[in-house]
């Protein structure tokens, strides 16, 4: 098996451009993802049952089709209707990277959305009713109490869905987008040799993967570390 013929110049700095691109979709849908996420994962447990309802309805449907259909329906979808196409929202939806940042950013969302609900559904009620006790408000209980004691336990699971979400990246090359598998795929209709082209793809995403991966064993490390069982001296 021969990997010179695609070791050049021209395919590193491919590839490179492709990373380049995979990491600022993964970024920007993550970090938006996660400010989204965080007050519908309130909502989620509201005591309003209208508004409970509605994020669960979101996140059922987002959660419930696959992710390569709502980048086609955001991107090739809406492009049909004169109306979109009509407004100033097209100058957005017609740019392949707002659709596929928009479809990841939602997907995301209903996801993270629940990780952080059912984190906060988890939380022992005796410390909501110790804030209670010493007189603070919902909002203050809520910002002080519950969220950051749900995202520290909700950690595993969020690392889990950021990982995910690297590899749901390589959907964007469906809509003309050069990420890390596009390039790949650019490499292979140029050299024909798939095995290789992809290959080198593959080894790229398992090094970002393991980065990420020990990134957030540091944070669990830190952040968890009142869950690991005490030494007895």
């Amino acid at each position: 098996m021969n990997f010179q013929d695609i070791l050049t110049a021209d395919t590193f700095f491919l590839y490179l451009g492709g990373l380049w691109t995979t990491l600022k979709l993964l970024a920007g849908c993550i970090f938006i993802g996660f400010l989204i996420s965080v007050p519908m994962a309130v909502a989620r447990n509201s005591r309003i049952v209208a508004i409970k309802r509605a994020v669960w309805f979101f996140t059922y449907v987002i959660r419930g089709t696959p992710l390569l259909l709502q980048m086609y329906l955001i991107y090739y979808g809406l492009s049909q209707f004169s109306v979109v196409r009509e407004s100033f929202a097209w100058v957005a939806l017609s740019n392949p990277m707002f659709c596929a940042m928009a479809a990841l950013i939602i997907n995301t969302v209903g996801y993270t959305t629940e990780i952080f609900a059912g984190a906060i559904r988890g939380l022992p009620y005796g410390e909501i009713e110790a804030a209670y006790a010493y007189g603070m408000s919902r909002f203050t209980i809520i910002r002080r109490i519950i969220l950051p004691a749900a995202l520290r336990t909700s950690l595993p699971a969020y690392s889990n869905e950021v990982i995910m979400m690297l590899h749901s990246t390589s959907l964007v090359s469906t809509i003309t987008l050069m990420d890390l598998t596009g390039a790949a795929s650019k490499i292979y209709s140029t050299y024909y040799l798939p095995f290789q082209a992809f290959m080198m793809a593959a080894l790229v995403y398992m090094i970002v993967t393991y980065v990420m991966v020990r990134g957030f064993r540091l944070l669990e490390w830190h952040y968890l570390a009142y869950q690991r069982p005490q030494e007895v001296r």
